[in-house]
């Protein structure tokens, strides 16, 4: 008798496995990096972002940062409570709030962004130049092309 069941496919075959595990790699190197900072790759792209962009309420930065507009809130709230980053009442709309570094968030910044440029590095490491160059160049295709699937996609400044 016949087997009815689906051919498996290899896991390690697939883009959305391989895909998983690079970010699960990528966070570890950032830990690693930065382990006496106590701060996240999420909470990096939050402070970051409001350094860029000072004044810019939350919902601009969870677009900014493709994250859904309640996981920001949380990790805002917590940044804030750690004295990173405070907000302020919008002069035109009462309900905005507006985001900004503090001075302690300013120097958080700049103690994590050595462990981010050394993370960065390791994991583009096993690539000679020309596929570092080649492998973002996919990438950032391949985010761009699927943006609008994403459960909160990002939104770049115009």
């Amino acid at each position: 008798m016949e087997s009815t069941r689906p051919q498996a496919v290899q896991l390690d075959a697939q883009p959305g496995h391989a895909i998983r595990r690079l970010h699960q790699i990528s966070v570890g190197i950032f830990h690693q990096e930065t382990e006496d900072l106590n701060v996240t790759p999420v909470q990096y792209a939050i402070l970051q972002t409001v350094r860029d962009q000072p004044g810019c309420d939350q919902r601009t930065l969870a677009g900014r940062i493709a994250l859904d507009t309640s996981t920001t809130a949380g990790v805002v709230d917590r940044l804030e409570a750690r004295g990173l980053l405070r907000r302020r009442v919008s002069p035109e709309d009462r309900r905005v709030r507006l985001l900004a570094l503090t001075p302690a968030g300013e120097l958080l910044l700049a103690q994590t962004l050595p462990g981010m440029e050394r993370t960065q590095e390791r994991i583009l490491e096993p690539l000679n130049p020309e596929q570092r160059q080649q492998f973002m160049a996919l990438l950032l295709q391949l985010v761009t092309e699927n943006n609008d699937l994403s459960r909160a996609p990002g939104k770049r400044p115009r």
